[in-house]
């Protein structure tokens, strides 16, 4: 069994004082708040631009595919510039992708280019991803017994992200006439700058001379069956979070039911995916990351069942929210168990190499959900969701058994 998996994460060295590291939660928690409604802007956007200004309206989709690009693209290398010169540094860089996303994604819509649009939406997915890092960022600093606390404690600023996101597009995007949401990538930009100087209030250890030359190969460490099911959960959580809601708008729209239904679904489903998060640190603390997880697949499970029992908007409001929630004790959960899969000085290694294929497998739902939707229909997609589901819920109690075998082993 491997050192991680026998004994909790050891203390990061040099540990930060308790006061310093429950500062940087709070500052964490504002930025996700902040750079969040990134996300939010990009989805309620990106595919009525790419509507206007694509050359041909099979691409209308293509900036938000583009966008999960991104996000899995800059993973290896923002894990490879914390490693180097620390987490405020790759936080610093994706913040100034989020400026630039703001700038260039204006200059296309005045310019009427659909190529800048999509290169704009890319470096958009470059912030994203830095942003989701957030959460690990937060437990560096903090005692081993609050890490969760600690992580779940960050993503509740996406409750915020979810608020501020579509005012910032309802209120911005018809002050720049005749440019449509010229306005709002400018107001973006503007965030996204609001954003770093709260960053740079964060102070975190730099790397060692140990982290920097990355602890035990990687091979080690993804060998490991702990390290193994948090990615795989992890994947599932997100692929799935993706997947179900990439389709289930367009879906709407196919079942005959108004945009403003659409919208008011998308709204709850963000409020459902962070706002758990102000309790989840606290059941991992109590009940162990693996039970949270299984409960997070649990409710994605019943979310698509619900979504099976019908296509009035009051399903797919009910699918939307528990699909939510479940991502969130789903992803939060497995990013807690990822957190005891590696020593001090492999964290940022680790750590984004997880989200790497994490954000990596949930292009690839990105790119095909709509194409499955349209194909075969939303109950396709909903059946077919039950395929990952079955492989994460697998590596659980394989996980599980593995332990028990191994407690009675020591035991007798």
């Amino acid at each position: 069994m491997s050192h991680a998996a026998a004994s909790p994460a050891p203390a990061l060295a040099p540990a930060l004082p308790a006061r310093s590291g429950m500062g940087n939660v709070v500052r964490l928690a504002v930025a996700q708040a902040l750079a969040g409604a990134n996300s939010t802007v990009i989805y309620a956007t990106g595919a009525v631009v790419g509507n206007m200004l694509a050359p041909s309206k099979a691409l209308a989709t293509l900036p938000i595919s583009i966008f999960v690009v991104g996000m899995a693209a800059c993973t290896l290398p923002a894990g490879a510039i914390a490693r180097r010169h620390g987490r405020r540094a790759a936080f610093l860089t994706g913040t100034g992708c989020g400026v630039l996303t703001g700038l260039m994604a204006a200059l296309a819509v005045v310019l009427g280019s659909f190529w800048l649009f999509c290169a704009a939406t890319f470096f958009g997915g470059v912030y994203a991803a830095v942003v989701l890092s957030f959460r690990f960022a937060a437990a560096d600093g903090v005692a081993p017994e609050r890490r969760p606390r600690a992580l779940s404690a960050v993503m509740a600023g996406g409750v915020f992200a979810g608020v501020i996101g579509p005012q910032l597009v309802t209120h911005t995007m018809n002050l720049w006439p005749p440019y449509l949401f010229a306005a709002t990538f400018l107001a973006q930009a503007a965030v996204a700058a609001m954003s770093a100087l709260v960053l740079l209030g964060v102070r975190l250890p730099m790397p060692t001379a140990e982290e920097m030359s990355g602890g035990r190969p990687i091979g080690a460490i993804v060998r490991q069956p702990r390290f193994i099911t948090a990615v795989i959960c992890g994947v599932v959580s997100y692929l799935l979070m993706n997947f179900l809601m990439t389709a289930a708008p367009l879906a709407m729209h196919l079942c005959g039911l108004p945009q403003e239904d659409a919208n008011l679904g998308l709204q709850w489903h963000v409020i459902a995916m962070y706002a758990p998060s102000y309790f989840t640190g606290r059941l991992i603390a109590r009940f162990g990351a693996p039970r949270v997880v299984a409960m997070g697949l649990a409710l994605t499970a019943a979310s698509a069942a619900v979504g099976l029992a019908g296509v009035d908007a009051a399903h797919f409001w009910l699918t939307l929210i528990l699909l939510g929630v479940g991502w969130n004790f789903g992803f939060v959960g497995a990013s807690a168990l990822v957190l005891e899969c590696h020593r001090p000085e492999e964290r940022t290694r680790v750590q984004s190499l997880n989200d790497f294929l994490v954000f990596g497998t949930m292009a690839v739902g990105s790119f095909s959900s709509g194409s499955l939707l349209t194909s075969y229909g939303w109950d396709v997609v909903l059946w077919v969701s039950f395929v990952p589901l079955g492989v994460a819920v697998a590596a659980l109690a394989y996980t599980a058994l593995g332990r028990m075998v191994r407690r009675s082993m020591q035991e007798s």
